[in-house]
């Protein structure tokens, strides 16, 4: 059940196991352990025994495709003909879903076998994954707390041990969060190198775009760092209608040695507390790269300042929600803005104006962000990667009080806002950087801790291949306890 992909493909191409017999593997699995997670909340399973039947004739005759015959689900906002979009709306399950996105078309030409989809939070808008329509999703290290989100559902299955693969998407750590609180891989790619097209709201014209949806990507989860890489080779390059002007080549991993990385290592930020749990496993990971012969910094004066990233990013994200917001509720919201006082300068008066941001300030906004991303640059003529925590605390229970903004959380007995745990994942997204998260022990409650890798702008090979190095010389998956071990592959 805990099998690699690359394993499971190296047994598919020696004929030790066979398409058929792991997708039957996955579907048993779901149906023994789902009912206490419900990760997998649309299944396609007779259409996944059939295209597992092709995958085994495509073998037999011979051919070799990087992911013929793998079981694998997708996070329910990506697009699969024939099955629903729903980001967990009410009223929208039997919209048609014609046609694959694009990194769907690219998995199944891959050879992947989708059996499923996996939940998500109403609107993709939450760092935990529940909705009206499919209801909640439970981490599988404890029922009690949330998997993450919005690919909570993803992680979970992973964790779960239903599938070796799974594609999520990420504005807000969607793809970081989940694998974090899991104890699974995943990867942000740099933004803009996986087409968007076929991940839009339900109903919306799957259209490419030039820029695609500002800072949201799509990419690969997993429980090894070496299948990360193996999905964006597969994922990586143009949308074919949005652009044929050029190739996507990515520049190799600066380094084939863990010892030869030179780290920052971070621990704090100036805005939100990170709690001594997260804090010391991220200390006890830099301490480890110290004995393998990393250069290990813990502060540097080119890291770009904090507080402006939080910032900055803010305002762009909601200005991007606020572009998308219903004609009458954004009314109220320009309304509500014009109210406030010239001087209110608090959190919520600061995401009102965002939600209404003219054009002309929004282009202030993004030169800021243009100049924090040089800065990133002259920060990684230094260093190769900036390892940082992804959230300040291991898995949180589950709350699902109505009001996001009003909800509240205690890191180690510091009370502070719920949407202020997030400061850590703009980091890498106001500047479209590349951050791969991957597990680094358990802390103290037992839980799992991942840490994200943030690489330099289209060097996502570099994050990649660290992650695939510290698996090596420190270990990475672990398989949550209660559950079932599972059957070795047939």
């Amino acid at each position: 059940m805990y099998a690699t992909t690359l394993r499971l493909v190296a047994d598919l191409r020696a004929g030790r196991t066979s398409a058929r017999a792991l997708v039957e593997q996955a579907i048993a699995r779901i149906d023994s352990v789902d009912p206490a997670i419900h990760a997998v909340v649309v299944r396609d399973f007779e259409r996944a025994r059939l295209a597992a039947a092709q995958a085994d004739e495509a073998l037999a005759r011979g051919e070799r495709r990087p992911l013929l015959g793998i079981p694998m689900t997708v996070k329910e906002c990506i697009d699969v003909a024939g099955l629903p979009t729903t980001w967990g709306i009410p009223g929208t399950e039997r919209i048609p879903v014609m046609r694959d996105a694009v990194v769907v078309e690219r998995l199944k030409a891959a050879g992947a076998v989708i059996v499923g989809k996996t939940n998500v939070p109403l609107n993709l808008a939450d760092w935990q994954s529940y909705n009206a329509i499919y209801g909640t999703t439970n981490n599988p290290w404890n029922p009690l707390l949330t998997p993450g989100g919005s690919s909570g559902g993803s992680a979970a299955a992973l964790a779960a041990g239903y599938v070796p693969l799974e594609l999520g998407t990420d504005i807000g750590g969607s793809l970081r969060v989940p694998a974090h609180f899991c104890g699974v891989y995943s990867h942000k790619p740099t933004w803009g190198i996986v087409p968007m097209r076929g991940v839009a709201p339900p109903g919306t014209p799957a259209l490419p775009t030039a820029r695609g949806v500002d800072f949201a990507v799509t990419g690969p989860m997993a429980r090894s760092a070496a299948d990360l890489e193996l999905a964006l080779d597969v994922l990586a390059g143009p949308d074919e209608v949005a652009a044929t002007a050029y190739r996507l080549t990515l520049p190799p991993a600066r380094h084939e040695r863990l010892a030869d990385f030179r780290v920052l290592v971070l621990d704090r930020h100036p805005l939100v507390p990170t709690s001594h749990e997260v804090g010391a496993a991220l200390r006890r990971h830099a301490d480890r790269l110290a004995s393998a012969g990393c250069t290990v910094a813990t502060s540097s004066p080119l890291l770009p300042d904090l507080p402006g990233i939080v910032q900055t990013y803010g305002t762009l994200l909601m200005s991007f929600f606020g572009g998308v917001q219903p004609d009458a509720e954004h009314a109220h919201v320009r309304a509500a803005a014009e109210r406030l006082a010239p001087d209110d300068r608090s959190p919520a008066a600061m995401q009102l104006r965002a939600l209404v941001l003219s054009h002309r300030d929004w282009l202030r906004h993004d030169r800021t962000r243009a100049q924090i991303a040089n800065r990133w640059r002259e920060l990684f003529r230094n260093f190769d990667v900036v390892v940082c925590p992804v959230w300040p605390t291991p898995a949180f229970a589950h709350d699902q009080s109505a009001d996001i903004g009003a909800r509240r959380a205690r890191i180690d007995g510091v009370d502070v806002g719920y949407v202020e745990q997030s400061f850590w994942v703009g980091l890498a997204t106001l500047a479209g950087l590349p951050a791969t998260t991957i597990p680094i022990g358990l802390g103290e409650s037992g839980l799992p801790i991942g840490v994200q890798v943030i690489g330099p702008c289209l060097e996502d090979r570099t994050p990649l291949a660290y992650a695939r190095l510290v698996e090596e010389a420190c270990g990475g998956f672990v398989a949550p306890p209660g559950l079932p071990p599972g059957d070795p592959p047939p």
